[in-house]
């Protein structure tokens, strides 16, 4: 796949960086934008609202939240360090090189970065992936097959260069269209082979938090199994 190319557009505070073919608005952005038109619904906490009509085909926006302590502060700003560090602009770009590479994540539409003073804030449209279920929702009912899919997808996934920075049960979707990987803020291009053991130990780690192992057992063996190509 081609590399995307993205063109920056000033918008007051700050910019959008969006796909080069789309024109961007900042009603984009806007939660209550698409519930106006009837085209905006919310996926649950943290999980951003499924666009239904956006122009460029279906999308899902999230805005960037802290988690835990942090967040009861400071729920939404982050320090400002420059425009090419601010985590929308950086879940984009990964995202694309990613999907050039012929990782299974979404393709990324756009980012939205507004700054006052030294913190900013941000958003980010992806492409919506149909009729997807997490991982932590369909374990209990898959087939040994399914989690054959989903260890040679995260293999895909890291041979492209792809590094999350937090890989659990609710950052892998299943899909009639294949498995993908979601939610890459913070994640990263170019690592070891010490990173890719990281990130199945915590895949791992969040399927007994959810308490689908040991029941998923046989699962999780098939897909380590389908991961080293066994």
């Amino acid at each position: 796949m081609t590399l995307m190319r993205f063109e920056r557009t000033p918008v007051p505070g700050g910019f959008i960086l969006a796909d080069a073919e789309l024109a961007p608005e900042p009603g984009w952005f806007d939660p209550d934008f698409w519930r106006a038109r009837g085209e905006g619904i919310p996926l649950g906490r943290g999980r951003g609202v499924a666009v239904s009509a956006g122009p460029g085909g279906r999308w899902v926006l999230r805005h960037y939240r802290r988690g835990g302590l942090p967040g009861r502060w400071i729920a939404d700003r982050y320090v400002w360090l420059g425009a090419g560090r601010t985590r929308p602009v950086r879940e984009l770009r990964v995202l694309a090189e990613l999907a050039a590479a012929g990782a299974p994540v979404p393709r990324p539409v756009a980012a939205r970065v507004l700054r006052a003073g030294m913190f900013y804030r941000g958003d980010l449209i992806t492409e919506r992936v149909e009729d997807a279920r997490t991982l932590a929702d369909a374990a209990r009912e898959l087939p040994v097959s399914r989690w054959q899919d989903i260890g040679r997808a995260l293999r895909r996934f890291h041979e492209a260069g792809g590094h999350h920075a937090d890989l659990n049960a609710r950052n892998v979707l299943l899909a009639p269209s294949g498995v993908f990987v979601i939610d890459l803020d913070r994640g990263r291009r170019h690592h070891g082979r010490a990173a890719r053991r990281r990130n199945l130990a915590r895949l791992e780690r969040s399927l007994r938090k959810l308490r689908l192992l040991p029941a998923a057992d046989a699962g999780w063996q098939a897909l380590l199994a389908a991961y080293t190509g066994r």
